[in-house]
């Protein structure tokens, strides 16, 4: 298979017929300069030595050679090599809260634009790590599976919203038993599991779980969004037009809390760490610090075939005919004809 590294140089070739009719043109230009000196059968005897096919050649091994100068600058590539390449790092989930409750606006412009937009400069500094996305609220599922393509995993970011699960709630517990089985099972570290969420979890208690989770070499970050002040969740029609904010059945306006305690008991249970978002990134900047002096493992050893640059035969070829024109003489050889009349 052929590919070209740098198309744009065959804009070049607009320029061969230029230099043939230019070519042309001096040969017609000498031809009336000469003919000024005298008539034709004069400069024929002056031109004698010169050799018309040799001036000709010459021409040719320069178009050609402008030719092949200009395929070599469009850096062709041909055929394909073998290359091994190994990645080092870690797996890490990111686990995002899609509850109504991460609707409210203690943390601007709310909680969960504020953490897609942490999670998305997080991804940004990843290196030779695998990333994979969960999204939660009563119940979790896998956004994005492990990856080494940060720029998919980003568009798999992208495409979060809240409701995209069904069920309402927050099940932190679920978030935990959805990552434990993602992950490699036989693997005992190199694992992480980073929780955005205000921590408002009315089902079942996720320490406990946190606890199992542990013991399979999981370590898991928690990262509160929100205020403990608390703050009303907004309500919105199907058109985003703000409908007022929701209410309890008595129409008492619901205030959501970020609940510190039960978020600290899940990273103390799994020697991980507790932050709460403030108005940078800099949780998450410092998550990834830790990451990065953990163990690490080789996550990919794959083969790939990449293209093999061959400009340089054809710059080498161009540079052949360019110096045999440079050399090729435009004399003709004279023969030098004894005639008989001077034989002894």
């Amino acid at each position: 298979m052929l590919r070209f590294g740098n198309p744009e140089f065959f804009h070049l070739f607009w320029l061969l017929p230029a230099l043939i009719i230019f070519f042309v043109w001096v040969f017609r230009y000498k031809k009336k300069l000469l003919l000024r000196l005298g008539d034709e059968e004069l400069v024929n005897r002056l031109t004698a030595s010169v050799s018309r096919k040799k001036q000709v050649w010459k021409v040719v091994l320069i178009v050609f050679g402008f030719s092949l100068l200009a395929f070599a600058l469009t850096d062709p590539q041909i055929g394909t090599r073998l290359e091994e390449v190994k990645r080092e790092g870690i797996d890490v989930f990111i686990a995002l809260d899609v509850s109504k409750s991460m609707l409210a606006e203690d943390v601007a412009p709310s909680r969960f634009e504020k953490a897609k937009h942490e999670i998305s400069e997080f991804i940004s500094r990843l290196q030779g790590d695998r990333v994979g996305l969960i999204v939660f609220s009563g119940l979790a599922f896998v956004q994005c599976p492990l990856t080494l393509d940060y720029g998919a995993a980003k568009l798999f970011l992208d495409d979060v919203y809240i409701g995209i699960v069904p069920s309402p709630g927050t099940a932190i517990s679920e978030a935990i038993k959805t990552a434990e089985k993602s992950f490699v099972a036989k693997e005992l570290k190199h694992k992480a599991l980073i929780i955005i969420t205000d921590g408002e979890d009315h089902e079942e208690d996720p320490v406990p779980i946190a606890r199992e989770a542990a013991k399979a070499g999981m370590k898991i970050y928690t990262v509160g969004i929100g205020s403990p002040q608390g703050a009303p969740i907004p309500e919105f029609d199907r058109n985003g037009n703000r409908l007022g904010y929701k209410k309890d059945r008595s129409g008492q306006i619901i205030t959501t809390k970020l609940d510190i305690a039960t978020l600290e008991k899940i990273a103390f249970e799994t020697d991980g760490k507790f932050y709460i978002s403030s108005s940078g990134s800099a949780e998450l900047d410092r998550i990834y610090d830790e990451l990065y002096q953990m163990d690490k493992k080789e996550l990919s050893s794959r083969q790939f075939t990449q293209y093999e640059n061959r400009f340089q035969i054809f710059l080498l070829l161009a540079l052949l005919l360019l110096v045999i024109e440079a050399v090729l003489g435009e004399r003709r050889k004279i023969k030098k004809i004894q005639s008989a009349g001077q034989t002894s």
